[in-house]
């Protein structure tokens, strides 16, 4: 099921507000993508995470433990694989990306980002349990690091990044968000389509709010741009599972935003069937975080915690695929749903996808 995306960027010209003249629409952000085409490979491959009450990942479970509903439809699974700490084989190796996000984060949580990821690699012993690469965004550069389990060699990397100059700040309203969501979201698509060109499991972890949501009671969509987004979501979220990316937003709630703000994005989660029911926030960090099967973890402080509790999730995790089925139209959104066959385990993987005919 592969998807041909040359570019995964979502046309906010269409946007309109009321009181903003027509000279005052925000520019386009780029082209419709193509939406994803048909192909004949309807194999479907999930990473699950299987927790206990306690959150703690559980090993040990067998195929006939595991049931995948597909829109409510039990599926034959074909294949079936555990994968415990240290024992990823060589055909499907684990990594994790850990994104700096200098873009939308505050000035001043900046250096908390780094203070904290610093703690991170400092309180730990021995090597890190995958290969972990760093990835400083910010609004002129996008400075990776090497991937190494050696924790000196990160911090090291860690204080070699230079933060840059940052152009554009949160205070300049619509403008400066339609302009933080492009450097971010070009940042985000070059990730995943080179991550798609990569075998394994990745774990992307994005220190930061994340980019703009672009929606709320004051943003009117026209048909077109529900169109663009619309096809940017299936292509968004093609890539992302073709990719093996699970996505982690690691936050903390600063005292410019409240709760509800952080949590607005729940209000999206939903997979979107089609694309007069589509809004922008459809393509928000923490929706796409939630779909791809990974957390959203912006209640604590303690962000050193919040990383190592995302990398816990490659100590123990389960690979099933299964074969979609065919599609009766382009763009057909799947619900997904993972019964275990034990009392008071919670499985986590993506919460659905687009079939072809």
């Amino acid at each position: 099921m592969k998807a041909s995306i040359p570019i995964l960027a979502v046309l906010v010209g269409g946007l309109s507000f009321p009181g903003f003249s027509p000279q005052t629409t925000p520019p386009p952000l780029g082209q419709r993508p193509p939406s994803a085409a048909p192909n004949s490979d309807r194999r479907v491959t999930l990473d699950i995470v299987v927790n206990d009450h306690a959150g703690h990942a559980v090993p040990g479970l067998q195929q006939q433990d595991f049931t995948i509903l597909d829109n409510k439809v039990p599926q034959t699974i074909l294949s079936f694989r555990a994968t415990q700490a240290g024992s990823a084989p060589p055909d499907r190796p684990l990594q994790a990306i850990l994104v700096v996000d200098a873009v939308d984060t505050p000035e001043e949580g900046i250096a908390y980002q780094r203070q904290q990821l610093a703690r991170f690699l400092q309180q730990g012993e021995g090597d890190l349990p995958v290969p972990v690469s760093l990835l400083l965004l910010t609004d002129t550069a996008r400075t990776p690091s090497v991937a190494t389990r050696d924790r000196n060699t990160l911090l090291s990397s860690l204080g070699s990044l230079q933060s840059g100059l940052r152009l554009i700040g949160r205070a300049q309203g619509f403008y400066g968000a339609t302009d933080r969501f492009k450097i971010c979201m070009g940042a985000f698509e070059r990730l995943v389509v080179f991550e798609r060109t990569q075998p394994g499991r990745k774990l992307v972890i994005w220190l930061g709010p994340g980019w703009p949501l672009l929606t709320g009671p004051q943003v009117q969509l026209n048909a077109k741009t529900q169109e663009s987004i619309f096809h940017s979501v299936v292509a968004l979220s093609t890539v992302l599972r073709e990719a093996g990316v699970t996505l982690y937003d690691v936050d903390l709630i600063g005292p410019s935003e409240n709760l509800a703000q952080a949590l607005y994005y729940e209000g999206f989660q939903k997979g979107v069937p089609s694309a007069n029911k589509v809004a922008a926030g459809n393509l928000g960090l923490q929706v796409l975080a939630v779909q791809s099967g990974g957390r959203v973890l912006n209640s604590s402080s303690d962000m050193a915690s919040s990383i190592e509790s995302c990398l816990q999730d490659t100590q123990a995790f389960y690979t099933l695929t299964f074969d979609s089925p065919p599609a009766d139209h382009p763009d057909e959104y799947h619900n997904l749903q993972i019964k275990i066959d034990r009392p008071k385990l919670t499985a986590h993987t993506r919460t659905g996808y687009y079939a072809q005919p």
